[in-house]
């Protein structure tokens, strides 16, 4: 899917009321602007947008595109997890050998190059599958992903198990 398109092609139905009494405001929002953004722009929202996007397809060469050559992974505050792109290759395809992985976006802030996601991931643990919560930070820097923290919530085991 990747990064949304914005382009205003036909009417919504709210709006479309065939009468001329709605003239105006259809003559306004039609003329309004198309807004279509760059999948392959550098902005940090639509990089981190890629890495999502990537690791929900499991797709490890589109994924790993939005990370530097010396990007680094970290468990919040300070714990590193990966150092350098062939250490953030390892953790991602061993993380996509879990048949139910799906990270759900639930809300991002963006600031300047840093981009905050809060997710419920979809895993399955050793104890079973089910979900945890999750707090990615992450740092982009020259259109890539120069550093990624990551605060894990509380797993849930789903009810099955």
């Amino acid at each position: 899917m990747g990064v949304a398109q914005l382009s205003h092609h036909r009417l919504p139905a709210a709006l479309d009321t065939h009468g001329s009494s709605h003239s105006l405001l259809k003559s306004v929002y039609c003329s309004a602007p198309k807004i279509e953004m760059n999948p392959s722009s550098d902005a940090p929202e639509t990089v981190v947008q890629r890495q999502l996007d990537a690791y929900n397809a499991r797709d490890i060469e589109s994924l790993m595109s939005t990370y530097a050559e010396d990007a680094k992974q970290f468990e919040y505050p300070a714990k590193l997890l990966a150092d350098g792109a062939a250490a953030v290759r390892e953790r991602f395809v061993a993380r996509f050998k879990e048949p139910n992985l799906h990270a759900a976006l639930l809300h991002r802030i963006v600031m300047d190059n840093v981009v905050i996601d809060h997710e419920r991931v979809t895993r399955t643990f050793p104890e079973g599958p089910g979900h945890i919560g999750l707090v990615a930070i992450y740092e982009v820097q020259n259109g890539r992903i120069a550093r990624a923290t990551f605060l894990p919530g509380g797993r849930t085991l789903d009810p099955a198990h």
